[in-house]
């Protein structure tokens, strides 16, 4: 068969070789770039994986098509590549197209796919990463390194929440694709550095995802999700003890005091720990809070540290301690009498607001989008009405805009009264 391949092809043992059943198909991953050998028969899985321990599961390209491998192997590949045919014993006979529906009932060969048009592969993106910043490739991308992308990483992460709250599926594929970019980039410029690459990406998130999944992958009973979250919890903070304890013997063998100098004038910035990352704690921020990141938006950052104080005993028992807090903090903001005291009394009572939030199980940055966005689809109805009645929103009195912001709301109301039950 191999020889019919090569006859037919100019395949060479070098170019490498994927053998598969059309049942191994939907769940053992495979990639289009190497050439692929489709056998019908349980036997040929081509994989080296246990199949008593492989755990099927909706790999890229696979879902809906879990009982028909032909179909998904049309989403894998352009239209028009080509399919080698071969009879009972092994000479090839027709090519044809997988635009055109072929049964996997003999042997089938599919040559290598280009990485340019290997669009819905696994390689395909890293490739592309690559390719843009090769001598030849785009001069605006050679440009760039992590820093400057950090702009359009946050922006590609706050369109992926716009899309999934809009519950357009389509535009989450879309926008997922334009923040894996940016990942993937990152690990390219990691690459050229020589510091890491994707596989070390994988392999960090891989056996980090494991570690902390011990009633999953070790012997630890968790039936419950609160459980779960203090394993999670009890796991990382021995993570953080010893990727500490990791740094400050790295720094004792290279010479550097504890207070973050060398004897040798060398800084610690360059320490890492276990996990590759870790730094020398930072000495302003309590061992509770190690690891937290100063980089992430306000209310997130403030629920995280709230989080991490209330697992070690540092909260209020009730709800009632909380409200009577934020009675303080507004009557502290009020009596504030300075610009730089106002705006730290006004910290103060957010920093409070978040944590009756957290009390309360609401997400304090999902609930401010949710409130932005009713803001902005009543003013748009006050608009409309306004525009509607011929005058315009800024010729009118208080009390004018506030009867239109009643109907506003009353709109709303009766729009979802009239919203099916169960309707999103």
């Amino acid at each position: 068969m191999l020889r019919g391949i090569a006859d037919r092809h100019g395949w060479q043992p070098s170019h490498g070789l994927q053998v598969l059943s059309p049942a191994a198909l939907v769940d053992r991953p495979f990639d289009p770039v190497l050439p692929l050998l489709v056998i019908p028969g349980s036997g040929a899985v081509g994989a080296a994986t246990d199949p008593g321990s492989f755990v099927p599961a909706v790999l890229p390209g696979r879902h809906g098509h879990r009982s028909d491998p032909v179909a998904m192997l049309q989403r894998l590949y352009p239209a028009d590549h080509p399919v080698l045919d071969f009879d009972g014993d092994g000479v090839a006979q027709t090519v044809s197209e997988l635009a055109v529906h072929v049964a996997l009932k003999s042997p089938r060969y599919l040559p290598a796919l280009d990485a340019e048009r290997s669009l819905a592969g696994p390689y395909g993106l890293p490739w592309l990463a690559a390719r843009l910043r090769a001598p030849d490739g785009c001069p605006w991308d050679r440009e760039q390194d992590h820093r400057s992308l950090l702009p359009f990483l946050l922006e590609e992460t706050y369109e992926v929440v716009d899309a999934v709250e809009s519950g357009d599926r389509e535009r989450i594929a879309e926008e997922l694709g334009d923040l894996l970019l940016q990942v993937v980039l990152h690990a390219q410029y990691g690459a050229e550095d020589g510091v890491f690459d994707l596989s070390d990406v994988y392999r960090g998130i891989m056996s980090k995802i494991i570690r902390r999944h011990p009633h999953v992958f070790g012997d630890v009973e968790a039936t419950t999700s609160e459980q779960v979250s203090r394993n999670w919890e009890t796991i990382k903070a021995g993570e953080r003890a010893d990727a500490a304890a990791l740094a400050a013997d790295r720094a004792i063998a290279a010479g550097i005091g504890t207070a973050g100098t060398s004897t040798a004038g060398t800084s610690t910035a360059g320490v890492t720990g276990a996990s590759g990352s870790a730094k020398a704690r930072d000495p302003d921020m309590p061992e509770a809070f190690a690891g937290l990141s100063r980089s992430l938006p306000a209310l997130a950052y403030a629920s995280e540290m709230q989080e991490r104080a209330a697992a070690q005993g540092y909260d209020w028992p009730d709800l009632e301690g909380v409200i009577d807090k934020i009675a303080e903090e507004a009557v502290e903001l009020l009596g504030a009498e300075d610009a730089a005291s106002r705006r730290e009394e006004f910290g103060d009572l957010l920093f409070v607001v978040v944590n009756l939030g957290r009390k309360l199980n609401i997400d304090a940055e999902a609930a401010l989008r949710g409130a932005s966005r009713k803001m902005a689809a009543r003013f748009a109805k006050v608009e409309r009405y306004a525009a509607a009645d011929g005058v315009q929103l800024r010729a009118l009195g208080l009390d004018e805009l506030d009867e239109l912001w009643k109907r506003a709301k009353a709109q709303e109301r009766e729009e979802a009264e009239a919203m099916p039950t169960g309707a999103v």
